[in-house]
């Protein structure tokens, strides 16, 4: 449990060593005759001092700014001594609490939870993240070690009779011991977590459950394994330059310099994405080798070979379904959403249902305006799934006069960051933000960034990860080193991940616009994390319900277009000159562009994802291709030139990256996200004033009310879908 911590001091792992002396030299005795006088014995040198023993740098508080972890002293090597010596540590934490002999108080009970656990937290982030970022062989065998170890580790908290006794009572005079509303809630949340776990169940279903957490945690470590080894395996290998006609000069380079990084000299490679439709495909003439792009892309995970999954996510459906009724729920999706904004499977439901209809008939709509390109062409054949991002650029070209090719010069990864990203925040929220050269990090492409507030103090550190490489992980996302929490006087550090493709050796990294607008996406969770002002690091940062932290990320995108923020970093990389006001408006215009296929391949996955978790305990292990296609079809989505945004074997977000049965959360923030859109639009914009009341409302807030309510104090009404489906041109 992540949010228990304790206060730690520097372990060191102690090593001894020395030199032994050696023995004095025995020869031969020499005569008094000899007339050369023996050479004088040399003295043995004195022994060496011991070693010095070893700090772990894991188990030890940082020194550096922030407590920035020392990514210069971590080594593969500490990583599991550090979880078994965190893990003990927490362990007697935790039974000296539920062992005391005084009567349960919040202080010495809820608030004492809170201060534990600070070392099994700092492993956890630490190797979480670079488990994901910087993996290999090594890496993914600790992870495998380590997943059963948690799982135990989580169960040995909750399922602790006497340490839920303790905040049972707790609970059941909640409202005669004084506390104030956040003091409520967290204790409120202690228990209703204890509960979900499994704490009121009977000791033979507490064994039953741990076994399944402890498969479930080795099964979804498994897959994410699997997942990263065929993604790059898929790559696919070009024979000849001239199959990438289509593709830019600089793309074109980045295709061989990555067949270089694999020893395929004088061949190109086209890494793929973890998402179903690939970037290449939407420049590529060549329609044989789109379709073999797109099949390579389709084929992860149930090819039959090492890494295919099928097996495994099917049985990982099953046991998180029958993990489910054991805790006295219908399903794993109802579990799951209990505890959400949307509280129910069916209110997720009834939401996608609103936006299936429209995604599906603007879907065919864009899908025959494609067909007659082709048809013009003289093609000869159907519009199929790999050739939809191809020709929807020659409509975008013929109708906007507007291809990634011309827009990319204008969006250089440093402009975006710096002048786009930073600069709307600073206009928002007044703070500056300044990059750090002295804290240590754990790849060349890393940069650290200090975020200052208007006053000039310190709100915390900034970690950016831009480019993608075989030893990371696919998508782009947001994590936490240090959660922010004035009970532990800790600032936060968070860090941003992408995956934009590195470009060759001094060749700029020009970004698409929707590279663009994901680097905004990425900064909106880092500022939800960077702007808590929580007391209990339970309830900091982004440690708010699925559904819920997906808004203030998806709010944030809206800034990647405001017309000030715009002009300010969409310049063009050599001459420094600003995007000419037609090409704005081109973009503009397009932006409902595609908007059919954008939403129903996410509508696809995000009902395949609530179908997967709507399976009762009963039901047998499902084979996800036959399962998928029936899904589909029962809502009515299955339109074969618009795939799913990822296909079941492929959707780690919802096998091995917490978003099962949420990633409807996408669909739900963004109405969230578009409605805050428009108040901000009725109340003049990106003003100081506004953002301080989203700031001070939404960000600073973690999880110290209700999700649903802090939306209220922010907007002043219930959210509504219609800024949304305006937004996208489906309305």
């Amino acid at each position: 449990m992540t949010n228990l911590r304790i206060s730690l001091a520097v372990l060191l792992f102690a090593a001894c060593g020395g030199n032994a002396q050696a023995p004095a030299p025995v020869g031969p005795t020499v005569a008094a005759a000899d007339p050369t006088p023996p050479a004088p014995t040399a003295p043995a040198p004195a022994p060496s001092p011991p070693a010095p023993p070893r700090a772990n740098p894991l188990l030890a508080l940082s020194s550096l700014y922030e407590h920035a972890p020392p990514f210069d002293q971590i080594k593969e090597d500490d990583y599991m001594p550090a979880f078994v010596e965190a893990n003990r540590l927490h362990a007697a934490e935790i039974r000296a609490i539920a062992d005391r002999a005084d009567a349960p108080t919040f202080d010495n009970t809820i608030v004492a939870l809170e201060r534990t656990g600070v070392a099994w937290t700092r492993v956890n982030y630490i190797f979480g993240n670079l488990a994901q970022a910087l993996t290999d062989d090594k890496m993914q065998k600790i992870e495998a070690d380590v997943a059963p170890m948690i799982a135990k580790h989580d169960d040995d908290i909750h399922l602790d009779a006497k340490l839920f006794a303790r905040v049972d009572a707790l609970y059941k005079q909640r409202d005669k011991l004084g506390l104030d509303p956040v003091d409520k809630r967290l204790l409120e949340r202690y228990h209703l977590d204890f509960v979900r776990a499994g704490a009121q169940l009977g000791a033979a279903d507490q064994a039953t459950l741990r076994g399944m957490n402890e498969e479930v945690s080795t099964l979804q470590q498994k897959y994410g394994e699997l997942q990263l080894k065929d993604m790059n395996a898929g790559a696919v290998v070009v024979d000849n330059v001239a199959d990438l006609a289509g593709m830019s000069d600089a793309d074109i380079a980045a295709a061989a310099a990555a067949a270089t990084t694999r020893k395929l000299p004088g061949k190109w490679l086209i890494p793929l994405v973890n998402t179903t439709t690939q970037p290449a495909l939407a420049s590529l003439s060549n329609r044989a080798l789109r379709e073999k792009i797109f099949r390579a892309s389709i084929a992860r995970g149930h090819h039959g070979g090492d890494t295919d999954v099928t097996k495994l996510v099917g049985r990982l459906a099953q046991l998180r379904a029958q993990r489910a009724k054991l805790l006295g729920f219908s399903s794993a999706a109802s579990y799951i959403l209990d505890d959400q904004m949307a509280k129910t499977p069916e209110a997720a439901m009834k939401l996608l249902g609103q936006m299936s209809g429209p995604a599906v008939s603007h879907a065919k709509a864009e899908a025959a305006e494609l067909q007659k390109v082709i048809d013009k062409e003289k093609g000869g054949f159907k519009l199929a799934a790999w050739d939809w991002q191809y020709y929807s650029e020659k409509v975008r070209t013929a109708k906007y006069a507007l291809d990634d090719a011309q827009i990319r010069p204008y969006f250089e990864l440093d402009h975006v960051m710096k002048d786009g990203v930073f600069f709307a925040a600073h206009q928002m929220y007044g703070v500056t933000i300044k990059q750090r050269t002295d804290l240590p990090v754990y790849h060349p492409d890393v940069r650290v960034w200090e975020v200052l507030d208007a006053d000039g103090s310190s709100i915390g550190l900034l970690y950016t990860d831009p480019f993608a490489r075989e030893s990371k992980h696919g998508g782009a996302w947001m994590n936490s080193y240090n959660d922010q929490s004035d009970l532990l006087g800790e600032k936060p550090v968070v860090a941003n991940h992408l995956n934009i493709p590195k470009p060759a050796a001094g060749q700029p990294a020009l970004l698409t616009f929707d590279e663009v607008t994901t680097m905004f996406h990425e900064f909106g969770h880092g500022l939800h994390g960077l702007f808590s002002k929580v007391k209990y690091p339970y309830m900091s940062g982004t440690n708010t319900p699925r559904d819920f932290v997906e808004f203030p990320s998806q709010f944030n995108e809206n800034w990647a277009l405001e017309p000030t923020v715009f002009a300010n970093y969409a310049k063009h990389y050599k001459t420094g000159e600003a995007m000419p006001a037609e090409l704005v408006a081109k973009i503009k215009k397009a932006r409902a562009f595609n908007q059919g296929y954008d939403t129903l391949e996410t509508l696809e996955s995000q009902l395949l994802d609530l179908e997967w978790h709507a399976l009762p305990a009963s039901a047998p292990v499902q084979d996800p291709e036959a399962f998928e296609a029936a899904a589909l079809k029962k809502h009515g989505v299955d339109f074969p030139p618009v795939p799913p945004r990822y296909h079941t074997p492929y959707f780690t977000h919802i096998w091995a990256g917490g978003y099962a049965a949420g990633y409807y959360a996408y669909a739900w923030t963004a109405v969230l996200a578009a409605d805050s859109a428009a108040w901000f639009a009725e109340h003049g914009g990106m003003t100081a004033a506004n953002g301080k009341k989203y700031r001070d409302s939404v960000l600073s807030k973690g999880a110290t009310k209700d999700a649903h309510q802090l939306y209220l104090d922010f907007r002043g009404r219930e959210p509504n879908a219609d800024a949304l489906l305006k937004q996208r041109g489906l309305k």
